[in-house]
């Protein structure tokens, strides 16, 4: 089962190399590859200005991203995260040397960046498990389509109205 664990920037708890670190924003979760030594690994837009400040509405619209090598209180700051190895019970993860060998090569690098088909989760789990998984673009992807069905469905609704009001006249 996967490991979860809530803590604050104030107490870090024990992650190991390896480990998916789940940040919690105002309004998404962003994600981390923990090294080891206080460092994580993480993607962060290109254009940004310092590399803690991930929660800007850029990272959102980005295409491009760069990989970072970051103290995890520093990227954490006033947010709260937990280690969720969450996707264990359904991928094996690579072993620790080799998920850490992909990540240091990755460091200072530019990637591309898709909110929904290539974003920070997709980076750690590719990382961690050689296959890149977003629960959370998962989700974002199913509103999309029940706001366009419904958007559709209204549609429709619409104009068979505007034509029955047609016919009557």
């Amino acid at each position: 089962m996967a490991a979860i664990a809530s803590f604050s920037a104030t107490c870090p708890g024990d992650p190991e190399p390896g480990d998916l670190i789940e940040i919690f924003r105002p309004a998404y979760q962003h994600w981390a590859l923990y090294l080891g030594d206080g460092y994580i690994i993480n993607v962060t837009p290109v254009d940004e200005g310092p590399p803690a400040t991930f929660a800007s509405a850029k990272s959102v619209f980005s295409r491009k991203a760069r990989v970072r090598m970051q103290l995890l209180k520093d990227v954490v700051g006033n947010d709260t995260y937990h280690i969720n190895n969450k996707y264990d019970g359904t991928y094996a993860p690579l072993p620790v040397e080799e998920i850490i060998r992909r990540a240091e090569y990755l460091i200072d690098q530019e990637v591309s960046y898709d909110l929904l088909g290539n974003n920070c989760e997709h980076f750690v789990t590719l990382l961690r498990y050689g296959e890149g998984v977003s629960d959370q673009a998962k989700r974002a992807i199913g509103a999309i389509g029940f706001v366009t069905a419904a958007a559709g469905a209204f549609s429709l609704l619409g104009l068979l109205r505007s034509r029955s009001r047609e016919k009557q006249y």
